[in-house]
């Protein structure tokens, strides 16, 4: 047991925490303002403890003068003071922002890619929340808090009651400021909850438009939508509600308690145990003392709305953690050796692939054909190393795919996914990646891939934008851009997805070229279809059923192995054309029970 180490010591420290912890001096230096500041409150207070006693008593206009300057003068200490304090601060929230926007970029398309459907642009929000409370007047009352001891014991220096009276007040508006937390924190979480609920919601059907609009759909998804907005906006006023009250039940008690102690200090004057003039000081600085607590009970929405983000942001970069450094590893040429692959895809219960073992080698051209929902799709996931592997292993040139750093192995690799999404930018800024424009190589891609014709006839060629997911362009063309891109730039691996399912004659004798320049250069090329048109372009054909490889070898061999498949199953499946011959008397009998292979040849 003595040499365990101890739990503090193995606990790490989250990545949200480090970024907020390497401000940690700029936070001192905050804090070092506050005092400051907050020493030079009690310039009011005293100036008028200082007119009533001392300017009135001897009525001196000299001691008047000097006294006003020098209240100007600490007031314009305090203005310089208080708009460093919050450049610091603003700088501060500048600064988790960059350090983390990048990771939590990067963490959402992690999210979307290992759970489709959940991802959303919610976390980036999530950030600016945090980083708008921290450059707040919510998170001054913070470092303005601590401060109230100054106060109280000035209070004490004028009278012991003063400083009772102000612990008392104290500590009521810390009671509010607790009760305040306990009632509004559950109710704030169920609003976020729904708020997120409820725009997801709307995002994902925003992405089909066309079929809402065409069916008639939209009445009743929107009734599904106010039914989750409706049950966030009634949280979140429960919520506004609870935080209201308490809000003005501090603000109402705080003035309360300030006009007390003034009739306290009158009680005190009379008695001849404080001047007038500390009567009216202690007032103002009773008021100051407490404006931190109401401030903080004032701002716990916000106080509350940033924590939960902070919680939901450090559980996202927790789940993705950074990635590590990669080795540099040399380019790649394009083998790929699955070794008893299975693949359980995000979200389900079932693999879709289920020990795939099988060597693509460099410049080989293979179909993967077989039945829907047979695993064809997660098999090119797989490929490019995007899924999870349940067990197994997936190797490009003889290295476990996700040895790679994908940044790094992008560039060298080409996929044109079933879905077909182009992005918001212009044509030629699509087929290039998003990288930099090389005119050449764009117009080689687009050439290459048979649509350079047709982005010439475009209304600004290649510089013609598009919108989000291609939505000028028509199906056939968007998958002809998306080929382009594809082989941009002579990748050496290239999985193509029912490249062909949208084009037409044209369209897919560009795909055909396409795919023979591929050849022509030693790259890898992954063909899926349903559409047997494409698999004269190939070398090698893998069969997928259910999960499993079912026959991978030479285009010839395979499709010979089909055929001599397909008319054996017919010749079992025909219907009887003759009569059964009845057998004669004294003939052998003939079984008709079934043979031992099951009826296969």
């Amino acid at each position: 047991m003595a040499n365990r180490p101890s739990r503090a010591k193995n606990k790490k420290v989250s990545e949200l925490k480090e970024a907020i912890l390497k401000s940690k001096k700029s936070f001192l230096m905050v804090g070092f303002f506050s005092l400051f500041i907050n020493i030079l409150m009690l310039v009011p207070p005293l100036y008028m403890l200082q007119l009533y006693d001392r300017v009135l008593a001897s009525r001196s206009e000299d001691t008047l003068i000097m006294l006003t300057l020098i209240v100007v003068f600490l007031f314009l200490i305090m203005a310089l003071l208080e708009i460093v304090r919050s450049r610091v601060l603003v700088k501060v929230g500048n600064k988790l922002d960059s350090q983390l926007s990048q990771r939590v970029f990067d963490s959402v398309f992690e999210l979307a890619q290992k759970h489709p459907g959940k991802a959303s642009s919610m976390p980036l929000s999530d950030l600016t929340q945090i980083r708008q409370f921290m450059t707040g007047n919510g998170l001054f009352a913070f470092f303005d808090a601590p401060w109230i001891v100054i106060y109280i014991a000035v209070l004490f220096i004028f009278h012991p009651i003063f400083g009772y009276f102000a612990i008392f007040a104290a500590i009521v508006l810390v009671a509010l400021t607790i009760i305040n937390e306990y009632s509004t924190k559950q109710k704030l979480g169920e609003a976020n909850t729904l708020n997120r609920s409820s725009n997801a919601y709307v995002d994902a059907n925003l992405r089909n438009a066309e079929i809402v609009h065409a069916m008639g759909m939209k009445d009743s998804i929107r009734k599904i939508w106010e039914k989750r907005y409706f049950g966030f906006l009634n949280a979140q006023n429960d919520a506004s509600n609870s935080a209201g009250v308490f809000s003005n039940i501090s603000k109402s008690l705080r003035m309360l308690f300030q006009s007390l102690i003034l009739g306290i200090g009158a009680y005190l004057a009379i008695h001849m145990e404080v001047s007038p003039g500390m009567m009216i000081a202690g007032s103002i600085i009773m008021g100051r003392a407490l404006a931190p607590l109401d401030l903080i009970i004032g701002s716990w929405k916000g106080f509350s709305s940033a924590r939960a983000s902070y919680e939901k942001l450090e559980g996202l970069l927790e789940e993705f953690p950074k990635d590590k450094e990669y080795m540099q590893l040399p380019a790649p040429k394009g083998e790929v050796l699955l070794e008893s692959v299975v693949v359980v895809p995000p979200g389900a219960a079932q693999p879709s692939l289920r020990g795939i073992s099988m060597l693509i080698q460099k410049g080989d051209i293979v179909g993967i054909i077989g039945p829907s929902a047979a695993g064809k799709s997660s098999l090119a996931r797989v490929i490019l190393g995007l899924w999870p592997l349940a067990s197994g292993k997936a190797r490009l040139d003889r290295a476990d795919i996700y040895q790679w750093d994908k940044h790094d192995l992008g560039k060298f690799i080409g996929y044109l996914p079933q879905d077909i999404e182009l992005f918001e930018g212009t044509i030629s800024q699509n087929i290039a990646r998003f990288g930099e424009l090389d005119s050449q190589k764009i117009v080689d891609a687009a050439q290459r891939a048979g649509v350079h014709e047709m982005i010439l006839r475009l209304p600004d060629g290649y510089d013609t934008k598009i919108g989000a997911g291609g939505a000028t362009l028509s199906g056939g063309q968007r998958q002809r851009v998306g080929l382009a891109r594809a082989i941009y730039n002579d990748p050496v691996l290239v999985v193509l997805d029912e490249p062909n399912s949208n084009l037409d004659d044209v369209g897919e004798a560009g795909l055909v070229n396409a795919i023979n320049h591929l050849k022509q250069i030693g790259s890898t090329v992954v063909i899926i279809t349903h559409r047997p048109s494409i698999l004269q372009v190939t070398n090698k054909i893998a069969v997928i059923k259910q999960g499993s490889l079912e026959l991978y070898g030479n285009t010839n061999e395979v499709l010979a192995q089909l055929a001599k498949n397909a008319q054996q199953a017919k010749a079992q499946n025909a219907p009887a054309t003759q009569p059964k011959p009845q057998p004669s008397q004294g003939a052998p009998k003939i079984s008709l029970s079934k043979p031992e292979n099951g009826g296969k040849v």
